[in-house]
């Protein structure tokens, strides 16, 4: 016997309570609740509560374990080989995934729209259609759409299936009798479970599908991509739990100004959170940028060993995976009118330039507390690791006093609050992707040295504070001198 019941449920956090609400009570979202009609099988209820009513000391039949195997007769042999994996045919992609598709792994993709999911995917089935059977679910274009894009790309084969449905039910079935070793379900927010009320991409609609879809996957052994939207924060959209039930969340962001495209791991149980994949979106599709620090620094390499860099510029650099990225950081100091001066991060933690500003008065002795500090990361790129402390405090430091540095000059250190330069990790890689690039001097903490490697084509200088780093990026000035100027 079946109980209708209305339920009252957050679209942004799946919080769900018997009423509507204006404001969610656990993520604090205005205007975010839907009503759901849901039925309960009261018959089902009374029987799971009669197993449940089971003593904890009662004995389990053998039935009822045949499920479980012991861990050391599960077979691995081949599952960690390069062989085992599923080649995107992008090699950036295939990095970040840790190698490749893992047969049986969910892969959950999101980004703002028209950022290029579908372009990127259509690239993929290109790729692993020369060898395997791929199954294309499109929840939001006909299929008719489906081909004219795939036409323009390129794509061709026997190989690729379309099914353009939005029902679960049908999806699941398509992805056990097709034999298809990849599913791409664009996208997850479309598609909706016949027996769920609720309308596609509520919270209750999303979260049931992905069971569905993630059930059949692993049953299966295929390799299934669902495409998530985002909110307007840049969130993805839909139940948290959904980022717990996949096994790779992937973020493509964009800068549309310059047609970049980062992809990059929120999640990864197959490799790696610290690798990123760069693309240019072009008539024929995304393709990947071989050197990405080369992109971002720009014309500062064409300076190196001929002329100055402007004041308020440095060179820093991130990254613990197998690729080290070098970005050029920007800062604009200038006088303020204004009892509170204004502090602006674009591409930063906002909280931590302003513990870097702190430092800089309190134990450099820079006098900030009247000026307006301006950071940029150049590239639109979202930087947060804190090895970046020391060269944006060089890049504040050289705007307010107006200094000149050597275009070369790499800045490697995390910033404690006592002023001290703190050791980072990934080292190596960061100072051969410099040296590559021309660099031939690094700033970096001296708990990094000595080097356990030989690097002759950079000059590595270690330090112990930041003021002590500040004065071997400055030659000529002395800590005095300095406050003598700033306070002028």
């Amino acid at each position: 016997m079946a109980r209708v019941k209305s339920r009252w449920t957050c679209q942004e956090c799946g919080f769900s309570t018997s009423r509507s609400l204006g404001r969610c009570t656990e993520c604090q979202s205005w205007n975010s609740f839907i009503e759901e009609i849901q039925e309960e099988d009261v018959a089902a209820k009374k029987g799971f509560a009669a197993r449940l009513s089971l003593g904890a000391g009662a004995e389990m039949e053998a039935s009822e374990l045949s499920g479980a195997v012991n861990m050391e007769d599960i077979p691995v042999e081949g599952i960690e080989s390069a062989e085992y994996r599923l080649k995107t045919g992008l090699d950036g992609l295939d990095e970040v995934l840790g190698g490749g598709l893992v047969p049986g792994c969910v892969v959950l993709l999101a980004g703002d729209p028209g950022i290029g999911k579908s372009t990127l995917l259509l690239q993929v089935t290109k790729e692993i259609a020369r060898l395997h059977k791929v199954l294309y679910v499109s929840g939001e274009e006909s299929a008719a759409q489906v081909k004219l894009r795939a036409m323009r790309l390129g794509v061709t084969g026997g190989s690729i299936m379309v099914n353009a449905t939005q029902d679960v039910a049908n999806i699941r079935e398509s992805m056990l009798t097709s034999g298809c070793r990849v599913a791409i379900i664009d996208s997850i927010q479309a598609v909706y479970h016949p027996q769920i009320s609720s309308a596609p991409g509520s919270v209750s609609q999303v979260r049931e599908s992905a069971a569905v879809l993630v059930s059949a996957a692993k049953a299966q052994n295929i390799a299934t991509i669902l495409v998530g939207h985002v909110t307007k924060d840049g969130s993805i959209a839909g139940p948290r739990v959904l980022e717990h039930m996949v096994d790779v969340v992937l973020q493509f962001e964009g800068d549309r100004a310059r047609q970049l495209r980062i992809l990059k791991p929120a999640k990864n149980r197959f490799g790696s959170t610290q690798e990123i994949a760069i693309f240019s979106m072009t008539e024929l599709g995304l393709m990947e940028v071989d050197n990405p620090s080369a992109l971002f620094l720009g014309d500062r390499l064409s300076k190196l060993g001929r002329k100055q860099a402007p004041s308020g510029t440095a060179v820093i650099s991130g990254g613990e995976g197998n690729r080290a990225l070098l970005l050029e950081v920007q800062a604009l100091v200038g006088s303020s009118t204004y009892p509170s001066p204004r502090r602006v991060a674009n591409g930063w933690d906002y909280n931590r330039l302003l513990q870097v500003i702190a430092v800089l008065e309190k134990k450099v002795g820079l006098s900030l507390s009247h000026h307006d500090v301006y950071m940029n990361i150049v590239g639109g790129l979202d930087f947060s690791d804190p090895c970046g402390d020391l060269g944006i405090a060089l890049a504040i430091a050289t705007s307010l006093l107006d200094r000149s540095i050597d275009p070369g000059l790499l800045c490697i250190g995390e910033i404690g609050l006592t002023g001290e330069v703190r050791p980072v990790s990934a080292l190596p890689q960061r100072l051969k992707e410099a040296a590559r690039l021309g660099f031939r001097r690094a700033l970096v903490p001296a708990g990094n040295l000595p080097l356990d490697f030989q690097l002759d084509q950079i000059e590595v200088v270690g330090c112990e504070s930041l003021s002590e780093a500040l004065l071997k990026a400055m030659p000529g000035f002395t800590l005095n001198e300095t406050k003598k100027k700033v306070t002028a």
